[in-house]
């Protein structure tokens, strides 16, 4: 994936300004580019999931992010629906995102309760972050100078 520095859907999409032979290159709705390669022989809800499995693992998708409709990343990456809520319910069943009804689907926290309590208190200090106006490179410094900080 272009928005991230590789990744399994290939390169050569439109996002990418690759050519018309991807069918999809947007996804900005989750917070990073998606190119689907319709000439790949990976299916495209594979690509998709690969690509949403990539961000989870990096960081680019964070815990509790909610994610887009089906609807509407079906409508941004040019897929059928069935196509996109085929990913989420392979990326449900290994666990990496959630669906609350009505609500919507995040990507769920761990199951181990200290690193859940680890990624919502990330989550809040990104927010804090962003909220002061602090840059990510700042932001990373200072969680960075804190961990190497030596303990009493």
């Amino acid at each position: 994936m272009a928005g991230r520095g590789g990744g399994a859907a290939g390169g050569g999409g439109a996002a990418a300004g690759g050519g018309a032979d991807a069918r999809g290159g947007v996804g900005g709705g989750l917070g990073f580019v998606v190119e689907i390669d319709a000439r790949s022989g990976v299916a495209p809800f594979e690509q998709l999931r690969v690509e949403i499995r990539d961000a989870i693992a990096e960081g680019t998708l964070s815990a509790g992010a909610r994610l887009p409709t089906v609807r509407a990343l079906a409508s941004e990456l040019g897929l059928a629906a069935n196509t996109v809520a085929r990913t989420y319910k392979e990326l449900e069943a290994d666990k990496l995102i959630e669906t609350r009804g009505r609500s919507g689907s995040f990507v769920s926290f761990s199951d181990d309760p200290a690193r859940r309590e680890l990624e919502q208190a990330a989550r809040g200090y990104a927010a804090r972050a962003a909220a002061l106006g602090i840059s990510r490179a700042d932001a990373l410094s200072v969680v960075t100078a804190a961990l190497d900080a030596p303990r009493d």
